[in-house]
């Protein structure tokens, strides 16, 4: 997949390290259920807060907000701080998340 927008961008890695990218985070969490455990190496999440970087999905903050548009809609976007990812919803609106609540407000179960 070509990736449009880096700041919503999503990465997993699988443990032979063979790379599947997603145009945006919802994207990633919706094909989990796809994989199984033992086969994942790395969930890579854009750094909203620094266009271009990837981080750790499990370790990063989300936020949804209708302030900042995802490109499939779903208006999420992952911090790698939590203080950067508070920054955003005091300026933008919106409702923080971490990776394990995640999959419950997208309603995908895995």
């Amino acid at each position: 997949m070509t990736i449009v927008d880096k700041t919503h961008a999503a990465q997993l890695v699988t443990r032979k390290g063979k790379q599947f990218k997603y145009d945006a985070i919802e994207c990633l969490v919706q094909n989990l259920p796809d994989w199984r455990a033992d086969q994942i190496g790395l969930l890579l999440v854009a750094d909203y807060a620094e266009p271009g970087a990837l981080t750790d999905a499990e370790s990063a903050t989300y936020l949804i907000s209708e302030g900042i548009k995802s490109p499939m809609g779903a208006y999420l976007s992952a911090f790698s701080s939590p203080e950067a990812a508070e920054v955003a919803r005091k300026e933008h609106g919106g409702i923080l998340y971490s990776w394990e609540n995640l999959p419950k407000e997208l309603m995908v179960e895995y």
